[in-house]
């Protein structure tokens, strides 16, 4: 009764809701509502690795693991098992079912790593004979198709032919008695075919009143001389059903005998689905898997930045404030931890967080906290939260909370009757509260010095100060609490350990405007030694925030050295390649000159030996071989001193720290016009710097030239010439197709492209121009001129 009791106070079905918003199935929705918790480690442990192997695959997959046909045909199976007959759609229910799980088979199949998932689908038969069987029998309409059966065929041949002759032996008797038929139409009623004859002229066409429309003007009157026939086409639809049952008879009769085989395929779908929902709830929760660990040995609680998982839903989807991480550090000794502070604080959330969080790590979710995630692995989570106040039962506060945890202690006690209990985590809110704070004091102390020796974890928040001392006087106890801004007099729901809360009521009145005669009296009935502590407490706080605020702007620093170590090194790195480029380059040049002077110096040796060798050809020879030496193995001349930037070259601008790209020469003020990431800009030349450091040599200032001798300008660029190189003919493709050509001919283009698409149906123009339009490189695109192909070609403007 206390477990359900627990779950109802955690919200444990609100998350089993979220949770179920995951699944792929019905199957798996269900499965999720109703969520089992284990009751052996080894079971959760089992679900974790299934929902970490799944969890690889939702990040590995495009589209993750699809579920895609798999159905809930769990009635259909025990109905077919119970020999009755499924209809149509009933069948092809279970024909989609195989084929879903069987492409999730395979899908697992091909995969690595994945052993646990593998092992689960290997036992999975998907008898994909049944399912053609059933697809042979049964078409996309859910019915019984004419290929189903030999006789099922003929039949509905004759229905066919007999339904014509029935029609036209209707049409016949509607064109002879024109007058006495309200309309020309043949109806049917039931399976019989009718006319509707106006009432006042029924005797004009003799046969049997089958229905009245709802006036009585109208009746509706199968002729005599179509009654046989209509009784002979009843008989035959007749056979035609029972043919048709005889066919999904056989189809339930196999279903039926393979009926434990086709239950364990919804067991292992449902299982796969709900292994599915958990990576992704967990994926969307940004959590990461728990480690059981050996609490209270040796290894320590480790649940750092912790969050509510139905808080992050309220922020998500509710628009709720933002969750506040609590960190929760518990070393192996510790058995019981008290949490004090101001109310609204979030001591309770708290509570909530951790019990939850030992809930998901049990049926194999991932806990919302940030890695490592180190936890026991708790037999029971018991909790008193909340008030229990009934009117019905005559119970108050203080007795409510007594019965719960009464119910609490039998729990502990019927699961361990040793002296420490190693199952259990124990959460209780506002212990000892609704009596007497003196007895209710002293009855917290017991009560949590009971639970130190019987359960294996307990967390208690409360108001009572003597609390506070427990941890002085035994060391399996540990203080902690919620901080409390002073001078905004509102909680931060951050949790602090080590230090116990210090009352702030009196602090708060005299902010709020409390006669101060009143406040210093309250103060005077405390004592001074309250007062002590709290200087004290006061005094520890002000500690913690001054090493945390040094720990921030350490780890600040630490994470600007990485960022600057990060780019030094990237720069470095670019700096090496391009030094290599360079070598390569060289190296290519140079044993292409030598390879040249070779082939000439070969062609020389060639005509030497073709004949006689006089001392004017050798002369000659000499000369040649010379002329090669000082034309081909020369030293390269050095580079002249400063660095031009030229339109596409690598730059960077030391004032910005970063490398950019040339879009435009130098302009008259010394400027050009570059472009890094996605933003561009002007900056001048003493600004920028080659990418191995050198500065750019700054023009000198010319004297104007004359008029008169008309010299062009920078700005007057040649006219563009349009040739093969600077042509793409893209008539006949599809725009897909055009659209890949066309980019990688602006990727090498440098000036204007001629495209040629034609007009055709226009697709084609209109797809290119709509690639132009949003292509980074094109500054604009016009039609050519008419002897150029007109309205057939592009010109686009590349930059």
């Amino acid at each position: 009764m206390i477990q359900s009791e627990t779950l109802e106070l955690l919200e444990w079905s609100r998350l089993c809701q979220h949770l179920a918003t995951f699944a792929a199935t019905k199957l798996g929705f269900v499965a999720a509502r109703n969520l089992v918790i284990p009751t052996l480690q080894a079971e959760s442990e089992k679900l974790l690795a299934q929902t970490k192997e799944v969890y690889e695959l939702e990040t590995r997959l495009t589209a993750g693991l699809s579920f895609e046909g798999i159905q809930d045909i769990g009635e259909s199976i025990e109905r077919a098992g119970l020999q009755g007959i499924l209809a149509g759609n009933e069948l092809l229910k279970v024909a989609t079912t195989l084929s879903g799980a069987r492409q999730l088979r395979r899908v697992i199949d091909n995969q690595q790593d994945v052993p646990v998932l593998t092992d689960l689908v290997a036992e999975l038969r998907t008898y994909p004979e049944l399912e053609q069987e059933i697809h042979r029998c049964i078409d996309d309409r859910a019915q019984v198709a004419d290929r189903a059966s030999p006789n099922l065929a003929g039949i509905r041949t004759q229905i066919k032919q007999l339904r014509t002759q029935i029609n036209r032996l209707l049409h016949n008797i509607l064109q002879r008695h024109s007058n006495a038929v309200q309309e020309q139409i043949i109806t049917q009623r039931g399976d019989r075919f009718t006319i509707p004859v106006k009432a006042p002229q029924k005797d004009a066409i003799p046969g049997i009143v089958l229905d009245t429309s709802t006036s009585g003007a109208t009746l509706y009157v199968e002729p005599n001389a179509v009654v046989p026939l209509g009784n002979q086409l009843r008989q035959l639809v007749r056979k035609e059903q029972v043919e048709e049952e005889a066919v999904r008879r056989a189809l339930t009769e196999q279903i039926a005998a393979v009926q434990t085989d086709l239950e364990r395929l919804l067991a292992i779908a449902t299982i796969l689905d709900l292994a599915t929902a958990r990576a992704r709830y967990s994926l969307w929760l940004h959590a990461n898997p728990p480690r059981f660990i050996d609490y209270p040995a040796t290894e320590t609680i480790t649940l750092r930045q912790l969050r509510h998982p139905l808080l992050i839903w309220q922020q998500q989807h509710e628009q709720g404030r933002a969750v506040v991480p609590v960190d929760l550090l518990i070393q192996p000794h510790i058995r019981v931890v008290t949490i004090t502070g101001p109310n609204t604080g979030g001591k309770t959330v708290t509570l909530k967080t951790l019990g939850l969080a030992a809930l998901m790590a049990k049926v194999g979710l991932f806990v919302p906290a940030k890695e490592p995630v180190e936890m026991p692995w708790f037999e029971q989570v018991l909790t008193d939260i909340g008030d229990e106040q009934s009117l019905e039962q005559s119970l108050s506060t203080f007795s409510g909370h007594i019965r719960r945890i009464s119910r609490i202690l039998n729990a502990i006690s019927s699961i361990d009757n040793q002296e420490v209990s190693t199952s259990s985590l124990v959460l209780l809110d506002e212990v000892g509260a609704g009596t007497d704070p003196a007895e209710g004091s002293a009855l917290a102390i017991a009560l949590l010095k009971y639970l130190a020796s019987h359960a294996q974890l307990s967390i208690a928040t409360t108001h009572f100060g003597e609390l506070k001392a427990l941890k002085y006087q035994d060391e399996r106890f540990e203080n902690a609490s919620v901080e409390f801004d002073e001078v905004s007099l509102s909680p931060t729901y951050r949790l602090l350990w080590g230090i116990p809360g210090r009352s702030n009521a009196l602090t708060i009145a005299q902010r709020l405007g409390l006669n101060l005669e009143v406040i210093e009296q309250a103060r005077g009935y405390i004592g001074g030694a309250t007062e002590d502590v709290n200087q004290v407490i006061a005094g520890l706080e002000a500690q913690r925030k001054r090493q945390e605020t040094k720990a921030t702007e350490a780890q600040q620093l630490l994470e600007q050295a990485e960022r600057f170590y990060g780019q030094v090194s990237a720069k470095a790195a670019a700096l090496q390649e391009r030094e290599r480029e360079l070598r390569a380059n060289q190296d290519a040049a140079i044993q292409n000159a030598i390879a040249q002077a070779k082939g000439e110096i070969a062609q020389v040796i060639r005509r030497l030996q073709k004949g006689p060798v006089t001392a004017q050809d050798a002369q000659q020879a000499t000369n040649t071989i010379n002329q090669i030496a000082q034309k081909r193995l020369s030293p390269p001349p050095k580079p002249k001193a400063g660095f031009k930037p030229q339109i596409g070259d690598r730059i960077r601008i030391p004032r910005l720290g970063q490398t950019a790209e040339v879009l435009s020469n130098p302009d008259d003020d010394g400027a050009i016009n570059v472009r890094f990431g996605i933003m561009k800009m002007n900056v001048k030349l003493e600004d920028i710097e080659s990418l191995d450091g050198e500065k750019v040599t700054l023009p000198k200032a010319k004297k104007p030239e004359p008029k008169s001798e008309e010299q062009p300008t920078p700005q007057q660029a040649a006219p563009a010439i349009r040739t093969s190189k600077n042509t793409v003919d893209l008539r006949g493709s599809r725009v897909a197709d055009a659209e890949r050509v066309l980019d990688e001919a602006i990727a090498l283009a440098n000036g204007p492209l001629w495209i040629i698409h034609g007009h055709g149906t226009g697709k084609l123009r209109q797809g290119v121009h709509a690639f132009l339009k949003q292509h980074s490189r094109v500054t604009r695109y016009e039609a050519a001129e008419q002897a150029d192909g007109g309205t057939g070609v592009t010109i686009a403007y590349v930059e």
